[in-house]
């Protein structure tokens, strides 16, 4: 049987049964960027192509990061600096920071600079294994900077061997020049930018920041009203710091993703267990703005909700490149398990992003893998600042 080239004496963790799906004595072959066996050596057929001998270590899918907000201008150290210092949020807004500090260098960008500040933030992805970034916009909050955002993600899937899945993310704060009327730039969200980003097919998603600093329910319903209007699938940042009922609101869209849940309370649990709505959990902005209420990690066990983990890289909540310390934090943070923490970053990381082609070692997949110079899995989740990566593949080369 022909094949462009077969990883042999591997250890796989293929993710494809209730556990890592692991096989000790594995063998991975890929034709033409797709995988056409993943499995035991022994059950393998004949195959003809380029042979790479892995020695021993152990290949994994490529690692997803299903939530960030790679893209953006400047960074905010400044108001880090402050909040040491004693600085509350409202005295450093008043300062001209916060989120409206982002916008305004977003805006000032061009896309070639935007795309120079967040290649480092990408490779840094990379160099840790990670085939697939999701990249939202919401620092632009004008048509033409949403778009700005959304084209130098896509840009950069072009410069980098990755891929990137692009978000709108429109409904993330309200720009200044809105003066405090919300409803007003919901509008402008329905009937200009999600229209226009559809017919442009910069999106693959729409998002919303569903929170009582942000919007409504109410008013993250019309967005999402707009986006399924244009056949675009929904997710959404829910109940990150009250029980709002976002996790509800997400359900009820069907959207596949709700992310962040650290007040999600049963009812919104169950809800997302009905609709088949993926659980982002984001330990970076967790760790980085010193919550004390934990995710409901154990309602979601008991609703079998599946949990995805991703950096959530921002410059202002979780400045975090790192799904290895990421794998980590879910761990220490929010007692994850081994198990349950690289299922996170690899199928049900898929599953958040709504794609059905990466995330497993499975005949058909695309050929992303991760191969790592490691014992056993549960390196990856123990060692903090270091990288055990061997090789990086993707679309099987």
């Amino acid at each position: 049987m022909l094949c462009d080239r077969l990883w042999h004496n591997a250890r796989l963790a293929t993710m494809t049964g209730p556990g890592l799906g692991v096989v000790e004595d594995g063998i991975v072959a890929t034709l033409d960027g797709r995988i056409v066996y993943a499995g035991p050596a022994g059950a393998a057929p004949a195959f003809e192509g380029a042979r790479i001998d892995c020695e021993g270590r152990w290949i994994t899918p490529g690692l997803i990061d299903c939530h960030t907000h790679l893209v953006f201008g400047g960074n905010r150290a400044n108001e880090f600096e402050m909040r040491l210092k004693g600085a509350t949020y409202e005295e450093i807004a008043r300062a001209g920071g916060g989120i409206v500090s982002t916008v305004k260098a977003t805006r000032a960008a061009s896309e070639d600079e935007l795309i120079a500040q967040a290649l480092p933030r990408l490779e840094a992805l990379m160099a840790e294994g990670a085939t697939t970034v999701e990249i939202k916009s919401g620092y632009g909050l004008s048509l033409a900077d949403e778009m700005k955002q959304l084209r130098t993600a896509r840009a950069l899937a072009k410069r980098c061997n990755v891929n990137i899945a692009t978000t709108f993310l429109g409904a993330h704060a309200l720009p200044p020049e809105m003066n405090g009327d919300k409803d007003r730039y919901i509008d402008l969200v329905c009937s200009e930018m999600v229209p226009a980003i559809a017919q442009e097919g910069l999106a693959d998603a729409v998002d919303g920041f569903c929170e009582s600093i942000a919007f409504s329910p109410e008013q993250i319903a019309r967005v999402f009203e707009a986006a399924t209007k244009q056949g675009l699938r929904v997710k959404l940042h829910a109940d990150q710091l009250s029980d709002g009922g976002g996790a509800v609101l997400a359900a009820r869209f069907h959207a596949i993703s709700a992310d962040h849940l650290e007040h999600t309370g049963e009812d919104g649990i169950a809800a997302m267990a009905r609709a088949g709505t993926v659980a982002v959990l984001l330990p970076g902005a967790y760790y980085f703005l010193r919550e004390t209420k934990l995710p409901p990690v154990n309602l979601l066990r008991e609703y079998t909700v599946p949990v995805a983990l991703a950096t959530d890289c921002n410059p202002g909540t979780s400045p975090l490149t790192s799904l290895l310390l990421v794998l980590n934090m879910g761990a220490t943070l929010f007692r994850l398990t081994v198990e349950e923490c690289l299922l996170a970053v690899t199928r049900n990381a898929a599953k958040a992003l709504g794609r059905n082609d990466i995330g497993m070692l499975k005949s058909g997949k695309r050929c992303d893998l991760a191969i790592w110079n490691i014992e056993s899995l549960a390196e990856l989740v123990y060692r903090i600042g270091f990288n055990p990566l061997h090789q990086r593949v993707w679309n099987g080369a």
